[in-house]
């Protein structure tokens, strides 16, 4: 897949122009077209979307925010390298924040929530597509913590998932982790389904401690 791939699928969608380049480049970063530390040339990007260099500028800093670009001096903007001490940090206050959203969504889940949540569940049964299953995974996640209703933690949530994100896809396509990734959804979505609080914080907790400790040594291989 190419960046002028992604950029035509997305086209499809009537958007502002610095919002569809960033999306397509986060894309980009996340399906591994751009491999991290990766130089981000403006001059490159604008040629290939066929617009002048400030919408891209925009949309890199756009990205910046989400912790995907860093801007370094004489330099410009290249994909962002997370360390393995980040990376682990990240997974600690993953644990906090989304332990934290389902304890608030818990007592406002519906049926509706779990047949989505269990829907998605057996659509990653399903698929053999990587990217695809890491944004299951997301899709997942998402259904048992929006009833918290609190818009502002599930998008710092949504945020870190967006850091780690790329290395995740890079873990799946070399391991095979999803199975017990799976086994761990489906019970966390029976704790929820049971109204068990405590077993589902429980299981959560487990759930990212353990995906991080898999993540961790994947990397640490991967940079050995």
């Amino acid at each position: 897949m190419k960046l002028t791939d992604i950029a035509a699928n997305l086209l499809q969608h009537q958007r502002s122009t610095p919002d569809l380049i960033a999306d397509a480049l986060r894309q980009a970063i996340l399906y591994g077209v751009f491999a991290e530390g990766q130089s981000l040339r403006q001059d490159e990007i604008a040629t290939q979307f066929g617009v002048s260099r400030i919408p891209v500028r925009e949309a890199l800093r756009q990205l910046e925010v989400e912790g995907l670009v860093t801007f370094f001096p004489n330099r410009g903007a290249v994909v962002t390298v997370l360390s393995i001490a980040e990376v682990q940090e990240i997974v600690e206050i993953r644990i906090a924040l989304e332990t934290t959203a389902l304890q608030y969504a818990i007592p406002n889940q519906s049926q509706t929530c779990w047949a989505t949540a269990e829907r998605i569940l057996v659509e990653t049964d399903q698929a053999t597509d990587f990217n695809r299953w890491a944004e299951l995974n997301w899709e997942f996640h998402s259904t048992l913590y929006t009833p918290a209703d609190r818009p502002r933690l599930l998008s710092m949530i949504r945020m870190l998932h967006i850091n780690v994100d790329r290395y995740v896809r890079l873990q799946l396509k070399q391991t095979n982790y999803q199975e017990h990734s799976q086994q761990e959804h489906y019970r966390l979505l029976e704790y929820c389904q049971q109204q068990d609080a405590k077993g589902a914080i429980e299981g959560l907790k487990r759930h990212i401690g353990d995906a991080g400790k898999e993540l961790v040594g994947y990397l640490r291989q991967l940079r050995d």
